[in-house]
């Protein structure tokens, strides 16, 4: 699926942000919007654990903040601190609550394994409706 390629890409870029100093785990999120606008997150670690926030929130956050709404897609990469992205990283169900919040059900969800150089390998596309069934939304 060459179509995400480059939002999986710029979800690596984002990656290599991520301040996880307690977990060593870095993940990168790249929120698509309707509009064409791409939105970088990554996941950024307290000592506290609960103030931490993962890259898909941090995306959506960035995107709120600047008044836009209309989502189509998230890729999203993660690994440990020392690798590239190889293995498949799903948002966490608070992230998949959020994205409830403010998307479709059949919003696209982008996970991808890439290999130590960060080529990208395979890649999942879910929908929100399959990683969230029977969610709660108003």
């Amino acid at each position: 699926m060459k179509e995400y390629d480059e939002l999986i890409t710029t979800a690596l870029e984002a990656r290599k942000h991520s301040y996880s100093p307690y977990s060593h785990f870095r993940v990168g999120a790249a929120l698509l919007c309707s509009d064409g606008r791409v939105f970088k997150g990554c996941n950024i670690e307290n000592a506290a654990f609960s103030p931490s926030m993962c890259a898909e929130r941090v995306a959506f956050a960035k995107a709120i903040s600047e008044d836009s709404k209309d989502f189509c897609a998230i890729a999203i990469t993660g690994g440990s601190a020392d690798k590239e992205s190889t293995d498949f990283c799903t948002p966490c169900g608070v992230c998949r609550q959020v994205m409830r919040e403010f998307c479709e059900p059949d919003f696209k969800i982008i996970c991808a394994k890439t290999d130590e150089e960060g080529n990208i390998l395979e890649q999942k596309v879910f929908t929100l409706a399959e990683l969230l069934p029977e969610s709660f939304s108003l």
